[in-house]
């Protein structure tokens, strides 16, 4: 997740005062997505199979948990 400007293939999410973009072929093939606010950072879960692309796992900060699975 990143700031970004809108693009004509986005799709705008606007909820509880924060603005999402997801550009929609994108949205298709991952959908549902689902972004958790945590006390200190998020989570971000999406119908994708990292797996197929080489990934599957990733941490963040330096720390030893993962944020992908």
């Amino acid at each position: 997740m990143v700031m970004d400007q809108e693009r004509p293939n986005d799709e705008t999410y606007n909820i509880e005062n924060f603005t999402f973009l997801v550009d929609r072929d994108f949205m298709e093939k991952v959908k549902p997505i689902k972004v958790d606010f945590k006390n200190v950072g998020f989570t971000i879960s999406a119908n994708l199979d990292l797996s197929k692309m080489g990934g599957g796992s990733c941490s963040g900060c330096g720390s030893s948990s993962s944020c992908c699975s």
